[in-house]
């Protein structure tokens, strides 16, 4: 039986245009963490100022929707059984949504100077890092309608960490190994960053494995 029909019609449709919405308003906040590390790196201020403001939006409306989910799933005792899985699952979107806001709240604070040489390494790490979070949406939809297609989407979750997770060690190796020029201290500050974007790629990997379990609790 499908975790909609456990709703009467009105309530499942409810709940699923609600999840939607906060899946459509992850994405939007992966785009915009995109842009804005493109917009800081090739110094345009005035994209990344955009992307700050609306990155601000949908973490407030993220917010707002993970809250009227959770109020659904504690208005209904017979959603018991799926309700501490779902709210682990909005627990991890929820981090994913604070790491993409704080980085580039970070990258607006320190203010960091990435060579010229790396810009594109650091553009490449946060598409990596952002392509294994993207890949978690549809398989989350997929958890609630065609949870056969939940194995496929956490395939390529780990596949999109694991490339992230090399580009961001070789991005510190040459700045540890082969930039003499750069201040121990500014060495030190772009490993901190590289390691914060790959940190979103590894927030994927938790979406990834509570899809996993929800996936096989449900099987059984």
């Amino acid at each position: 039986m499908k975790l909609f029909q456990i709703f009467s019609t009105s309530r499942a449709k409810l709940f699923a245009e609600t999840v939607d919405k906060l899946l459509n308003t992850v994405d939007t906040a992966l785009i915009l963490f995109k842009e804005g590390v493109r917009s800081y790196l090739y110094n345009d201020s005035e994209s990344f100022a955009h992307t700050l403001s609306a990155m601000a939006t949908a973490e407030t409306e993220a917010g707002v929707l993970r809250r009227d989910i959770e109020n659904m799933l504690y208005s209904r005792g017979s959603l018991i059984r799926y309700r501490g899985d779902i709210m682990r699952l909005l627990e991890r979107y929820d981090h994913i949504i604070s790491i993409v806001s704080n980085d580039l709240i970070q990258f607006e604070i320190e203010d960091p100077t990435v060579p010229s040489s790396l810009k594109k390494e650091f553009v490449k790490l946060a598409e990596l890092a952002t392509m294994a979070a993207e890949t978690t949406i549809p398989g989350t939809r997929a958890y609630f309608s065609q949870p056969d297609q939940v194995t496929e989407t956490i395939h390529r979750v780990y596949l999109y960490d694991k490339q992230a997770v090399k580009l961001s060690q070789s991005i510190k190796r040459t700045v540890f190994h082969d930039m003499d020029h750069l201040k121990l201290s500014e060495k030190f500050h772009l490993r901190y960053f590289a390691l914060h974007i790959e940190d979103l790629s590894t927030a994927a990997m938790r979406v990834a494995e509570q899809l996993s379990v929800m996936t096989i609790k449900r099987s059984l």
